[in-house]
């Protein structure tokens, strides 16, 4: 099933899904924030033990993400939209020996019944053409008490200039053609469609390169990239 996400983004990521587990390749960038990824979610979850919570990773990729959460105990399902990117996750995860769902979907208009503890939207939103329609339906998907996490990109002339001039044409961090400026999310704007959903905001953090130490941090900063995460409201 092919996603109704653009054309161009489609077949960009399937030209590139046997990248995924090669830290030196086109998603090098992936493998250097992936502590800093999975460190967010356990922050959000106040450090409690993933063991037997369910989990869904939304836009899963080749299964980074997944699969360091199921090291970690959780039960994971991975959805992507590419059917080559979960390939190459199934593969993976066999050849590690973990239990991991792996599902090909069309993430704009997938229907799923099972809920969930965590729900996983990292670096996705910005590539869906109704991102508004998605959350709407996702958050039926949570457990009451879950946790909803998001990882993008902020709108705006300064991550204009670094997420997508600098970083995909000038230091060529991430392929060409990954990001579209129109498509790109300001934080209140999650943050105003989850609240009339009567979502909390429990956290909202960025992630920003320090040129001098050479690594990714997670910091105040938010006018570029950024991590935020949801609850429930009372």
């Amino acid at each position: 099933m092919k996603s109704k996400i653009k054309n161009k983004e489609y077949d960009l990521f399937n030209s590139l899904s046997d990248e995924w587990w090669n830290e030196n390749g086109k998603f090098k960038i992936l493998h250097q924030i992936r502590p800093i990824r999975i460190k967010y979610i356990i922050d959000q979850i106040n450090n409690k033990n993933l063991k037997n919570l369910d989990i869904l990773d939304l836009g899963c990729g080749g299964g980074l993400v997944s699969e360091s959460l199921s090291r970690l105990g959780g039960n994971v399902t991975g959805i992507d939209f590419v059917k080559k990117n979960i390939e190459v996750a199934k593969y993976h995860s066999i050849k590690k020996k973990l239990k991991i769902i792996y599902k090909h979907e069309d993430i704009e208009n997938f229907k799923i019944n099972k809920k969930y503890d965590i729900i996983i939207m990292y670096e996705i939103l910005e590539h869906l053409n109704d991102w508004r329609y998605l959350l709407k339906n996702i958050i039926r998907n949570l457990n009451s008490n879950g946790t909803i996490i998001i990882s993008t990109i902020n709108r705006n002339i300064f991550s204009r200039f670094t997420a997508i001039f600098l970083a995909e044409n000038v230091l060529r961090w991430i392929p060409q053609g990954t990001h579209f400026y129109d498509k790109l999310i300001k934080p209140e704007e999650i943050i105003d469609l989850m609240k009339k959903n009567n979502f909390e905001l429990k956290n909202l953090k960025g992630l920003t390169f320090n040129p001098v130490e050479m690594r990714w941090l997670l910091s105040d900063f938010t006018k570029v990239n950024y991590f935020c995460s949801f609850q429930k409201s009372n």
